[in-house]
C-alpha cells in the first residue's frame, strides 16, 4: 500500500465545531426536498469533512463568512493528491451546492462560483463481452432456492438495468396488488428511483419466467410473509442492497467473470442505443432526468456504430 492509499484509509475528520449549525440546516433543507438518505449523508459529510479538515485549522476562519475561493482551491488539491479525480469531483459538487443554499439563505458570498469541479477524464464503459452473461446464468443453474433467487435477481438485473437500491427495494405481496411491485402478465416492475421518484419498467419473458420460478420456491420460505421481494437463503430476513452486490460478486468468481450490480446498467444502456432504441425512451426507462448521463453512456453504442459502419462505407471489395 502506498503512502497515498495509506492516507485515503484513515477515517475523516467530521467535528466542523461552530461551523455545524448551518450543516446541520443544509442537511434539513436536503430532507425537505426529498433527497435519498445517501444524497443527504454525502452531502453534509463533505461539508463536514471541509470543516474540520481544513476551515477549523486556518486561523481567521470563524465562520462561513470568511471562507475564500482559496480555502476551496486548496481543499481540492488536496484531495486530488489522496484521492481519485472522480472522488474529489463529488467532494466539489457538494461543496457548491452547500455554498449555493448558504447564499441564498443567509446571503453569505458563494466562494465556489466561478470555479470548476476536478476535470474527470471519460473511461470507457463496461459492458459484457460475449458469453460473458451466459456464463452467469449458467452458475445460477438449479432448483434450490440460492440458485433460484440468483438467477432472477441477473435476469432482472439483464433485463432492466435498474440500479441496485432498486432492485433492492422491490417489493411483492402475493395478495394485495396494490402492495406489490411486479406484475408478471404485463411483465413490468415498479421501481423507486432517486429522488423517490417511482417508474415502471419492462421485463422480457425470460425474466418474467426467472422470477416466476423464484417465487415458487420464496412461497415455501419461513420469511414469505415479508413484503420485500429478495430474502436471505436458510429461512434468513430480507437481502439488503450489500448482500445483493455480494451475491452478484460471488457468482461472477465462480464463473470467472468480472461484475458488479452497476455493470449491468451499462450493458443494458449500450445493447438498447446500440440496437437503435430510442434515447428519450432509454432515459424514462433508466429514470435519468439529465442528458448527461445519456452522453456518457451512449458513448460506447455510438463508437461501436461507427466501427461497423467502416466496414459498410470503406469496404475495398472491387
Amino acid at each position: 500500500m502506498t503512502a497515498s492509499q495509506s492516507r485515503s484509509c484513515q477515517p475523516k475528520q467530521l467535528d466542523a465545531g461552530s461551523f455545524q449549525p448551518e450543516i446541520s440546516s443544509f442537511r434539513l433543507h436536503l430532507a425537505a426536498e426529498g433527497k435519498a438518505a445517501r444524497t443527504v449523508r454525502t452531502y453534509t459529510e463533505a461539508v463536514q469533512w471541509f470543516a474540520a479538515a481544513h476551515l477549523r485549522r486556518e486561523p481567521g476562519r470563524a465562520g462561513w463568512g470568511d471562507v475564500s475561493k482559496q480555502d476551496v482551491q486548496r481543499w481540492m488539491a488536496w484531495l486530488l493528491g489522496r484521492y481519485s479525480t472522480a472522488y474529489a469531483s463529488n467532494q466539489f459538487r457538494a461543496l457548491q451546492q452547500f455554498f449555493k443554499w448558504l447564499a441564498a439563505e443567509d446571503e453569505v458570498p458563494d466562494p465556489v462560483a466561478g470555479l470548476r469541479p476536478p476535470h474527470v477524464p471519460d473511461k470507457p464503459v463496461p459492458v459484457f463481452a460475449d458469453g460473458e452473461l451466459a456464463r452467469l446464468e449458467r452458475a445460477c443453474a438449479g432448483r434450490s432456492f440460492q440458485q433460484r433467487r440468483d438467477a432472477a435477481i441477473i435476469a432482472v438485473f439483464t433485463a432492466t438495468g435498474i440500479r441496485l437500491s432498486e432492485l433492492a427495494g422491490i417489493r411483492y405481496d402475493p395478495d394485495d396488488p396494490r402492495r406489490s411491485d411486479i406484475d408478471l402478465w404485463q411483465r413490468e416492475i415498479t421501481v423507486r428511483g432517486k429522488g423517490r421518484r417511482t417508474r415502471t419498467v419492462k421485463i422480457g419473458h425470460d425474466a418474467a419466467r426467472a422470477i416466476d420460478r423464484y417465487l415458487r420456491v420464496r412461497a415455501q420460505h419461513e420469511q414469505a410473509y415479508r413484503h420485500q421481494l429478495w430474502l436471505g437463503v436458510n429461512n434468513r430476513a430480507p437481502m439488503t442492497a450489500s448482500g445483493i452486490y455480494q451475491v452478484i460478486a460471488r457468482r461472477g468468481r465462480e464463473c470467472g467473470v468480472g461484475v458488479f450490480p452497476h455493470r449491468f446498467r451499462h450493458h443494458f444502456s449500450h445493447t438498447w442505443l446500440d440496437r437503435g432504441g430510442a434515447e428519450g425512451d432509454l432515459m424514462e426507462l433508466n429514470g435519468w432526468t439529465s442528458p448527461q448521463m445519456l452522453r456518457r453512456y451512449g458513448a460506447s453504442a455510438r463508437s461501436a456504430r461507427a466501427r461497423r459502419s467502416y466496414d459498410r462505407i470503406m469496404d475495398d471489395t472491387p
